[in-house]
């Protein structure tokens, strides 16, 4: 996949991207960065953990959160883009939005992907910058938005659904001429407990749809629901989630605690070689 345009990236061995929330309201308190020195030591922690991808967000997306306006978003995410571009050049950095405009103005000042948690659906421009643009697109399964995701997770079979509907934004995708497409299947987004469970169970109905397949299930409810705790304690079952994930195939897992991951992705390929 080319996800620079200097640098081809083989997705067979996988990817680890490390969140940084450049916001006051994330679901995972620890992952918010209030100011630019704690944002680069983060930064600086995730790379020496083994980050491929810093994955920087200025809005939670967590169900009942404030989306903000176009203007707050592009002044929490385009210095903190800029900051990390700075410093570390050469590390990719993918921008998790889902507005055309702040994605286009994360890329022009460094971002190499466009993570899209709304799959297209909140701006009907997206797809076009995408195209536009020819950057990596991390295309997110999702129903509705923050305020009533809850009510729409009325599935026939959660995995087939979501591979049906992902592929037809998929498709609508290469037709605009986008060539390279991640799929996320958007655990936690208009989806219970148990559904999310079966979606991994069945995460192998994605290849189906041929494209790199990312996982994001670090810290969630899904873990802390079903285990009576809290994000804080999350991280052991975000770790047997991501080994099974890995195992199914995926080819990036997007986490909180890099490290943690590496050390995961590294027995699992040691397993599977």
């Amino acid at each position: 996949m080319n996800i620079r345009g200097d640098k081809l990236y083989d997705l067979n061995c996988p990817l680890i991207m490390g969140i940084i929330n450049v916001t006051p309201d994330s679901f995972y308190k620890e992952s918010r960065m209030g100011n630019s020195s704690q944002l680069m030591d983060e930064v600086t922690a995730m790379i020496d953990g083994g980050a491929h991808i810093i994955d920087v967000g200025g809005i939670s997306t967590r169900p009942g959160a404030d989306l903000m306006t176009n203007t707050e978003e592009l002044s929490r995410v385009i210095p903190a883009i800029k900051e990390i571009r700075e410093k570390f050049p050469k590390i990719l950095i993918s921008v998790d939005t889902f507005r055309a405009d702040v994605a286009k103005q994360a890329v022009l000042v460094g971002a190499n992907i466009i993570n899209d948690v709304y799959g297209g659906r909140y701006d009907d421009k997206m797809f076009d910058t995408v195209a536009e643009l020819q950057v990596p697109y991390i295309l997110m399964h999702s129903r509705g938005d923050a305020s009533n995701m809850k009510s729409l997770d009325n599935y026939n079979d959660v995995a087939a659904d979501v591979c049906l509907e992902l592929s037809e934004n998929l498709w609508e995708l290469r037709a605009k001429g986008v060539k390279d497409i991640i799929i996320d299947p958007g655990f936690g987004f208009a989806k219970n407990v148990e559904q999310n469970y079966e979606l991994l169970k069945h995460l192998s109905v994605l290849n189906l749809l041929e494209c790199p397949v990312l996982i994001g299930v670090s810290r969630k409810s899904m873990i802390y629901k079903l285990l009576n705790s809290s994000p804080q304690e999350a991280l052991n079952g975000t770790s047997v989630l991501n080994t099974i994930g890995l195992v199914k195939n995926a080819s990036i897992i997007r986490v909180h605690d890099v490290k943690e991951a590496s050390e995961v992705a590294k027995i699992v390929r040691n397993l599977m070689r």
